[in-house]
């Protein structure tokens, strides 16, 4: 994986601008930690740092390919999952090429197909292309979204980047947050809407998306979406199907040329990706698997069951990693280093973000980056297959919300009163639900549940799951650590997509065509584990030190959280006994002690980006 950045102005020499796409591209190192390089004319700077994965020789950014008295030149972030076809069809097309990087390819399929060309990709993309004879740029991003990418329009040019401080380092891009920007700061945070940046005049090109704009025109169109049809497989079909589609999209995911490993958290969906690798390093002859998992000190003595995690990790981890005989690695999290990475999380997200949930991770993938680049991880399975609590329970599928947003009213008392007049909380949840459901493909002749469950399913992958993406990229990059993740394969996507709820659901479990689907790949015991979510430290010191260090932020004259949050109300709360309270922040993730570590995040994030209320 990679960082990528680039302006372009109509009417401004940018080539004269080195310094300024020097200091843009500094903002990506950690994206990018082993190569750097710029390209530059008069009306286009184009910028890029490298993670190297596969042909580290040949594989160079931004690329330039000549071709008929014109060039074009590419960043690109990102890996093709079907390079060894895609090559075979490029050079029956009478393409040349050059070197063994998917840059190359996705280069010469551009010269090939145009606009068309992501319709031809299977992977984890954004690229940006810039033909200098049209003066025109190209952008396109992956069909899921695992990989960013944001724009802002301005003036005669147009800036993109992987990440949003990379805008941020040009001065035409400012910190400034309207009513609209800080209500999906406050209300949908963590997550977001498709397409919002959040900044005032920065959007994000959404999913399956792409851009091309030259100095008088600018389109942005739709190259992929869900499409409803009737689903014809029988069950049997059904269950070799997607056995047949996860196992495919595994093998195709495990290549690399530098190291590569799975997180294994000893739950359905890490461990059947790292049996599928494991088995494949056998059959091929690439050694033993290395896998990691992360757990927090002293969970085995503070962990208490609930709904949401009924077991603890631990126990499942040592069972699949003897199971596989993998070469495994337990990275523990201790308490104080969990509160100081809160602040880093907030920097790599570039916004308040899950509190201990990002900052775990990010501290996890940098225990993971001494021994692998490139990881393979079980998210999103839940999204695709329904794994959540909210398909089952009805209470939950019939919200008129979204399923994580139910408790809003309860977030809502921890705000000013001048900030719940410009943010207008419960309408701009409302009005967003309803835009997420006037997107849903519909299908003729679906009854009313069938009609239901489907647009659970669309909020999960069209809302919910954005959300675990950017933490899934932004903790792992800010490490230059690559996560591939599997269960987002778009033919699985699709597929799934459309199997009826009476599949999905078999035998009354979460995901209970996966597990069907699974059957022989995994240990029984294994396979009927029930879900349990990424893990959180269960330490009463957390919650000690995050409300105490939210408090003091509260009690600083001069914090910008101030403006924001009523210290009276957060105080009110902070004094109670808090062993066994619950205040579900956003979805099952974040409770008590990460409503504490999210107004932490807050502050930090007006404070370094400099924020401007309007």
């Amino acid at each position: 994986m990679c960082g990528i950045a680039g302006w372009i102005d109509w009417e401004r020499d940018v080539s004269q601008e080195r310094q300024l796409l020097e200091r843009m591209n500094d903002t990506l190192v950690c994206r990018g930690p082993d190569a750097e390089g710029y390209w530059l004319s008069t009306r286009a700077g184009i910028c890029h740092r490298r993670l190297s994965v596969i042909d580290p020789e040949g594989g160079a950014q931004p690329m330039v390919r000549h071709l008929e008295g014109r060039y074009r030149v590419i960043t690109y972030n990102g890996e093709l999952y079907n390079m060894d076809e895609l090559r075979r069809e490029l050079v029956e097309r009478g393409h040349h090429l050059r070197t063994r990087s998917d840059t190359e390819l996705i280069m010469a399929a551009y010269d090939e197909w145009g606009v068309e060309v992501p319709k031809h990709l299977n992977g984890i993309f954004a690229f940006a292309i810039w033909d200098e004879r049209e003066e025109s740029l190209y952008i396109a991003r992956d069909r899921i979204g695992v990989k960013p990418l944001f724009f802002a329009r301005r003036g005669s040019g147009i800036l993109f980047a992987s990440e949003l401080k990379t805008l941020l380092a040009h001065p035409a891009v400012e910190p400034i947050i309207d009513g609209e920007g800080l209500a999906e700061v406050l209300t949908m945070g963590p997550s977001r809407t498709p397409g919002h940046g959040i900044f005032k005049g920065v959007e994000e090109l959404r999913p399956g998306h792409w851009l091309k704009v030259d100095g008088n025109h600018l389109a942005i169109h739709s190259y992929w979406q869900l499409q409803s049809e009737p689903h014809t497989d029988d069950f049997a079909k059904t269950v070799e199907k997607v056995r047949y589609l996860f196992q495919d999209a595994v093998t195709r995911q495990l290549v690399s040329d530098v190291p590569l490993g799975t997180m294994l958290s000893g739950g359905l969906d890490s461990s059947a990706i790292s049996a599928c690798a494991a088995n494949h390093f056998l059959k091929t002859g690439r050694g033993v698997l290395d896998t990691f998992s992360v757990d927090y000190q002293d969970n085995d003595r503070y962990f208490t069951a609930n709904e949401f995690q009924p077991n603890p990790d631990a126990p499942w981890i040592r069972r699949m990693a003897s199971y596989l005989e993998s070469d495994h690695h337990d990275v523990v999290v201790q308490v104080p280093e969990l509160v100081e990475a809160l602040d880093v999380a907030t920097l790599a997200r570039d916004l308040p973000g899950m509190a201990d949930v990002d900052a775990s991770l990010y501290l996890f993938c940098r225990e993971i980056k001494k021994t692998s680049t490139v990881v393979l991880s079980g998210e999103c399975a839940d999204e695709v297959f329904g794994g959540y609590p909210w398909f089952h329970r009805p209470e939950m599928v019939q919200a008129k919300t979204f399923p994580w947003s139910r408790f809003l009213h309860e977030r809502m008392r921890f705000f000013t009163g001048e900030t719940k007049e410009l943010i207008r909380g419960e309408e701009y949840v409302r009005d967003r639900y309803q835009q997420a459901l006037a997107e849903v493909p519909t299908l003729e002749g679906e009854d009313a549940q069938e009609a239901r469950i489907r647009e659970i399913f669309y909020l999960n992958l069209t809302r919910w799951m954005p959300t675990l993406l950017d933490r899934k990229d932004r903790m792992s990059m800010a490490v230059g650590l690559e996560v591939r993740v599997p269960f987002c394969d778009h033919h699985l996507v699709e597929y799934v997509w459309n199997v009826p709820w009476s599949m999905k659901a078999v035998d009354g479990r979460e995901k209970g065509l996966l597990r069907r689907a699974l059957q022989g790949i995994l240990p029984e015991d294994v396979l009927q584990r029930k879900k349990s979510p990424y893990p959180k430290t269960h330490n009463p010191a957390y919650l000690d030190a995050v409300r105490s260090r939210a408090l003091g932020v509260l009690a600083e004259p001069h914090s910008p959280v101030r403006q924001l949050i009523d210290g009276d109300a957060m105080r009110d709360f902070a004094s109670q006994d808090l062993k066994n309270a619950h205040l579900p922040w956003f979805g099952q993730l974040m409770n008590v002690p990460q409503l504490f570590a999210w107004v932490l995040q807050l502050d930090r994030w007006m404070r370094e980006y400099g924020v401007r209320l309007v």
